[in-house]
């Protein structure tokens, strides 16, 4: 436990260097980030490297979380969508930050896991549901932010549609090896876009997606 500690605080001396929202580094700190991993990864919970759990899926770089988080710019009253649930670590961070968090995952086994285990770490306003055919989830929109943990070809029109006036979306565009973070803001009936920079993730699936994986 000595170790971890130690290989936190050295991750988060990192992380301050790039983030400037004290917000998002604070509620990252809370988050015990070696329960959203494998038992054989625990020992990895403070690197800053995106780590393997379960049905082919990643937990992500925590500088990557810290860098989403900060451009969603949640006011603490934020509806707020994850394409993408994986171990939970993310809606975690969001739950700390925004009124309320719908996070979906195509995977049964994962969505469960996670569900549980944030229910056991006591977060009361997250609702996992398992994904539909359909990207995104339109029963709770509109959302003042989506965030998207996964690869697309494009941007999903099904989620331009839940996202809110003064909503931002952050998804990855690319192939399926290699994407540009991109963040799209509505303001006054326009989408306002705006290149974060290169990152690799799993494909996302689904209509208006990428329709099977290999």
């Amino acid at each position: 436990m000595l170790d971890l500690e130690e290989a936190k605080q050295r991750l988060f001396q990192h992380l301050r260097r790039e983030i400037k929202d004290e917000r998002v580094l604070q509620a990252m700190a809370r988050v015990p980030r070696e329960v959203f991993v494998p038992s054989s990864s625990r020992y990895l919970a403070y690197e800053d490297i995106p780590l393997s759990i379960d049905m082919g899926q990643t937990i992500s770089q925590p500088f990557i979380v810290a860098l989403m988080t900060e451009a969603l710019e949640l006011t603490g009253m934020d509806r707020v969508l994850e394409i993408g649930t994986g171990s939970g670590y993310q809606a975690a961070i969001l739950a700390q930050m925004a009124w309320w968090v719908v996070t979906v995952e195509r995977h049964q086994k994962l969505a469960d896991a996670a569900r549980k285990l944030l229910a056991e770490l006591g977060y009361t306003n997250i609702e996992v549901h398992l994904a539909e055919k359909t990207i995104g989830w339109r029963k709770g929109a509109p959302y003042q932010a989506i965030i998207v943990t996964a690869g697309a070809p494009k941007v999903p029109q099904e989620l331009l549609d839940q996202l809110a006036e003064g909503g931002r979306l952050l998804i990855p565009i690319g192939s399926r090896y290699e994407q540009e973070l991109i963040k799209i803001v509505r303001r006054k009936g326009e989408l306002l876009s705006q290149d974060l920079g290169p990152c690799r993730w799993v494909p996302l699936i689904g209509e208006g997606a990428w329709s099977e994986e290999w």
